[in-house]
């Protein structure tokens, strides 16, 4: 155990986070996510009794985001809806980036379906959680922690 350290974060998720660089993403996913086909050739790490926003708020705890690009938070439109929709769970993520990671609802988007699929397929890792809620899918951008330029 250490201090300070959500409890769900395991030392496996802790490696992964730690060794991705500035710019590298992680998706974070609910447990329909096709993870072990989209995730071949990368760690995907199983979260099986944890929801999306715990995951999420253990990740984003010690996850800095990247406030070079406009939107370093993605999530998967619920297909068949309005642009503009987030369902209860995306809400509460966003919310939860906003929260500890400062990123502005703005900066969190929504991207289609295969979008999604498509850019998972550059992604560092998948984090695959217990979620039951469809859509409940997201990508992180990783940023840096440092002083800054003087």
């Amino acid at each position: 155990m250490l201090k300070g350290i959500d409890a769900a974060l395991t030392p496996e998720l802790l490696k992964v986070l730690c060794e991705m660089g500035h710019g590298d993403e992680v998706v974070v996913v609910d447990a329909n996510f096709t993870a072990a086909s989209l995730g071949r050739g990368k760690p995907v790490i199983r979260m099986p009794g944890i929801d999306l926003q715990r995951a999420c708020r253990a990740v984003l705890s010690v996850f800095p985001l990247d406030q070079s690009v406009a939107q370093p938070v993605a999530y998967m439109k619920v297909e068949h809806t309005p642009d503009g929709y987030a369902s209860a769970v995306q809400r509460a993520v966003i919310a939860l980036a906003g929260e500890l990671a400062s990123a502005a609802p703005g900066q969190c988007a929504a991207v289609e379906r295969f979008a999604f699929y498509d850019r998972v397929g550059g992604a560092y890792a998948i984090v695959q959680t217990g979620e039951a809620q469809p859509y409940a899918n997201f990508i992180f951008k990783k940023g840096v922690i440092g002083d800054a330029l003087a």
